[in-house]
């Protein structure tokens, strides 16, 4: 290896370690799986038995985080709504639609009943095409739909969850 091939290697290396130390410090993390923090005991309240309520209590479990009644923070889940839309036009081919899921999220700290979050909306959407003249292969279709979108509900709940004030 020669000089400079060396010099060049340790400069791309020093400013790469630079860069790493500058974000850490800045307390930038990339998003992943284990990038969120750890979140306190949690209560959650509210329609309990949604497919997104049952998804937020297996990623809060995936998490570590606790969920028992009482906890000293409650979160209280509204009742998902699915809205679809069809889009294009009234032929017999295929069509487009767009499925939207939403919830409220409410997150109350129980030792000064103070509301952090307060109904806040949250939504997640996204569009298949489907026949409507296959109805079984319709059904499939839009069942896993809503199964997905019920786990991106639930992924944004925890990140706002992540992200609330105080709760660390």
């Amino acid at each position: 290896m020669n000089r400079r091939t060396f010099l060049t290697r340790s400069i791309t290396i020093s400013i790469a370690a630079s860069a790493a130390a500058l974000l850490s410090g800045c307390g930038f993390r990339l998003r992943g799986r284990d990038s969120l923090p750890t979140l306190p005991t949690l209560a959650l309240e509210g329609d309990t038995t949604s497919a997104v309520a049952q998804q937020v209590a297996i990623r809060l479990q995936q998490l570590g985080t606790q969920v028992v009644a009482g906890a000293p923070w409650r979160v209280t889940l509204g009742t998902p709504a699915l809205i679809e839309r069809r889009l294009g036009g009234d032929g017999r081919a295929s069509r487009e639609h767009e499925l939207t899921l939403s919830t409220t999220l409410s997150v109350q700290e129980r030792a000064s009943n103070a509301y952090h979050l307060n109904n806040v909306a949250l939504t997640t959407n996204t569009r298949i095409r489907v026949s409507d003249d296959d109805l079984l292969n319709r059904e499939t279709l839009m069942m896993e739909a809503e199964q997905t979108l019920a786990r991106q509900l639930s992924q944004r709940i925890i990140e706002r969850l992540a992200n609330v004030e105080g709760m660390q």
